[in-house]
């Protein structure tokens, strides 16, 4: 029987914090390693300490740039030369998730090939959480752990004690997350239906449902330009909603997203750390929950050799 006598973790530059908080709630210190870019914009990559022999999990969200990619493409290479024993990528944010099929003629299905890049380079496992689309766990051909952020979002969404709740899908693609967080808080449904006229841009058509008089809480895995969002936060309000919550897994929040989550009918918008924040200016509007204890837990049972599959499963949480 092999014994994994070490747990490692290292990260790169992508989200350093939330690696920060995963290892305090471990009670490990993250591995020392030098992550620089050269004049020339290349990469380089070096651990500075012993990791042979080590079940080694590497912490870094894959968001823009794409040299955070880079970055844990090369630390996985450089972890396997150096003799680690079993190498687990933790991606609390897979960057590329949306391109996830051909959907118009000649593109790219860049999951599935980020997935190839993180097998071939030597991963042994992979850890994410919320994915795009479920699916994307059949493009890895190695063990893979999907963690879900309703462990963290529905106790709050409790604590928020809201009355006359009922829940939102901005889109058709997000309705089983928000079917599966409105039987959690048992209140009902409602499905905004759109129709997306290019990347990043959509016209709302039809409200399926009745919000009138009604608190709404609008569930989504991630919100990006937040054009989406906004505009079921607007359309719902039109149609007779009072306060409108939001709330996300990741906080892309590109362009000019903040502004526009400011100046919409949102109450308050709901994030996790899946993605660095601390260098953004965020308004007291945006809500920032960690999602380092429930990943911790999962680093923590896959080291053990323990069930994942219970952190499925709502459990209580110490933050």
């Amino acid at each position: 029987m092999i014994i994994r006598e070490e747990l490692k973790l290292v990260t790169g530059r992508s989200n350093r914090p939330l690696a920060e908080k995963i290892a305090s709630h471990l009670g490990e210190q993250l591995t020392d390693c030098t992550v620089t870019t050269f004049a020339d914009g290349e990469v380089f990559v070096q651990i500075n300490e012993n990791i042979r022999g080590a079940d080694l999990f590497i912490i870094q969200p894959t968001n823009a740039p794409a040299e955070n990619l880079m970055e844990l493409l090369m630390l996985i290479e450089a972890s396997r030369r150096a003799s680690a024993m079993r190498i687990t990528a933790v991606i609390p944010y897979y960057g590329y998730a949306r391109a996830d099929r051909k959907d118009r003629p000649r593109v790219a299905i860049t999951a599935k090939l980020v997935a190839n890049l993180l097998t071939s380079v030597g991963a042994d496992r992979i850890i994410t959480m919320d994915l795009h689309a479920s699916q994307i766990q059949g493009f890895f051909d190695l063990p893979h752990d999907h963690l879900y952020s309703s462990v963290i979002f529905n106790g709050h969404f409790r604590a928020m004690n809201l009355d006359n709740l009922i829940l939102v899908s901005p889109d058709v693609g997000s309705i089983k997350l928000a079917r599966a967080t409105a039987s959690a808080l048992d209140t009902d449904l409602a499905i905004v239906d759109k129709r997306r006229s290019r990347a990043n841009e959509c016209k709302v058509m039809n409200l399926i449902g009745d919000v009138k008089d009604k608190n709404v809480l609008i569930r989504d895995d991630m919100v990006d330009t937040g054009g989406s969002l906004c505009s079921a936060a607007y359309f719902v309000k039109e149609r007779g909603a009072l306060d409108v919550y939001a709330a996300a897994t990741h906080g892309v929040l590109s362009g000019d997203a903040i502004q526009r989550i400011c100046d919409s009918p949102i109450r308050r918008m709901i994030i996790t750390d899946s993605i660095d924040q601390s260098l953004r200016s965020l308004p007291d509007k945006v809500e920032v929950l960690t999602c380092s204890e429930l990943i911790a837990e999962a680093i923590k049972r896959i080291f053990d050799e323990k069930s994942v599959s219970s952190l499925f499963k709502e459990i209580p949480l110490t933050s």
